[in-house]
């Protein structure tokens, strides 16, 4: 995989996209939490098609600024751009924008897993 890899999606908030919806506030803007996970949703979907087949991407690290609120209505574009690859560590710069401008952004990192042993690895913590 090489470094230079675009994504894109856009969304309207609604109410069950805000801060009171999901306990990360009390009003009714678009959640941090739910435009951290739209970020790492645009990555994640954007360098899926250059996986192998049952590989995967796992979020692992993120520092986002959430600079501006967002009212349920209006519309968010995100970007993200793949900046960096190093063996199965991704690298990530990211954008939120609504319809007038800038309202987040940062860096995430991903790691590339096989899924089916990722879960094994994840489900064998019930039986330990």
């Amino acid at each position: 995989m090489e470094k230079g890899i675009k994504g894109t999606y856009e969304m309207t908030v609604t109410m069950t996209d805000t801060a009171s919806a999901l306990l990360s506030g009390n009003l009714d803007v678009l959640a941090t939490p739910r435009m951290i996970a739209l970020m790492e949703y645009t990555a994640a979907k954007s360098v899926a098609p250059e996986l192998e087949e049952g590989m995967t991407t796992v979020g692992t690290k993120i520092d986002i600024t959430h600079d501006a609120a967002t009212p349920v209505g209006m519309n968010v574009f995100f970007e993200t751009e793949l900046i960096e690859v190093d063996g199965r560590r991704l690298v990530f710069k990211c954008e939120a924008k609504d319809e007038c401008g800038h309202i987040g952004g940062g860096i995430q990192e991903r790691f590339i897993v096989n899924g089916d042993k990722f879960m094994a690895k994840v489900n064998a913590k019930k039986n330990a």
